[in-house]
């Protein structure tokens, strides 16, 4: 029994909309964008791999492809469920990788504004690192998992490395200032550094796109040109309070702004979704982690 999920999305690009599938673990609710989502399937028998993370339940068969099972009720820490055979798997796709969760259950689908999403705090002591938003309801909680950040802490070799940048042979250092706009702290420090490597020092960091673009806003109120102040944009996708397209939109369409180039670097890079980032005038888009391509299509962007 499988059930596809993101054939229906029918969110519009820009609008800083979402649809989030909703799971369970124990008592708890977590969430995650359905874009992410193929398909949800009933749990399969699993092969196991010698050595392999904790987390990882081992390997399944799904129509000729080989894919990596993680128990997300082991990578969180929860307890498992009292009937596994009530169990769901959640096949994903991100990074240009497809990665089944295995989850205790799967409820509904909620469409949402990112500006509903409030970032973690501390309160969350223990599961902060892991979350890149919060959904509060009447009822309940509905946290947003750091997914990329789950699978670099299982399978480290899978996300940014400066090392990769050496086979771009020697960089000169830049002048140029480059905006990064990225909610998770994990990459945007892996992000800084990557670019430092690669010769971009001067690297400024926003948490969201709402933040990155007041503080546009207020270099033009405060007089000052916005095109000196920075030469390139980076910016996420999924991030609280304003997604990566609707920042882009944004950006776009001011006078004052339209000119800066706008590189969307994120995990729903794919062939299927490429078109969003065109339709909001994204000058270029790099899956993650690819990040000798980001490098490379920065030195081709920037002002």
């Amino acid at each position: 029994m499988t059930m596809a999920v993101n054939e229906g999305v029918l969110t519009e690009t820009g609008t800083n909309e979402l649809e989030i599938v909703e799971f369970t673990i124990g008592e708890n609710r977590f969430g995650i964008n359905v874009i992410k989502v193929k398909e949800i399937l009933v749990p399969t028998e699993v092969t196991k791999v010698p050595h392999s993370h904790p987390s990882v339940e081992g390997i399944i068969d799904i129509r000729g492809e080989v894919v990596t099972v993680v128990n997300l009720t082991n990578a969180l820490g929860f307890a498992d469920s009292e009937d596994q055979k009530q169990d769901k798997f959640i096949l994903a796709e991100f990074n240009k990788a497809k990665i089944v969760f295995h989850v205790h259950n799967v409820t509904q689908i909620h469409r949402i504004s990112w500006e509903q999403i409030e970032k973690p705090g501390r309160m969350y002591q223990g599961l902060e690192t892991q979350l890149t938003g919060i959904i509060k309801r009447e009822e309940d909680m509905l946290l947003l998992l750091d997914f990329e950040k789950i699978v670099a802490d299982i399978s480290p070799e899978s996300t940014i490395h400066k090392e990769q940048i050496s086979v771009l042979g020697e960089r000169e250092r830049s002048s140029k200032r480059i905006m990064i706009a990225e909610d998770s702290g994990l990459l945007r420090a892996m992000l800084q550094e990557t670019l430092k490597e690669a010769g971009y020092y001067h690297t400024i960091v926003f948490e969201d796109g709402e933040e990155a673009y007041h503080h546009l806003q207020s270099l033009a109120d405060d007089g000052k040109n916005p095109h000196e102040e920075y030469q390139l944009i980076i910016t996420d996708i999924e991030m609280p309070r304003m997604d990566g397209h609707r920042f882009t939109k944004l950006i776009k369409e001011d006078e004052n702004l339209q000119g800066l180039p706008v590189v969307i670097f994120s995990s729903l890079i794919t062939d299927d979704l490429r078109h969003k980032g065109e339709k909001v005038g994204a000058n270029a888009q790099v899956s993650k982690p690819e990040i000798v391509d980001l490098i490379n299509v920065i030195d081709r962007n920037i002002l």
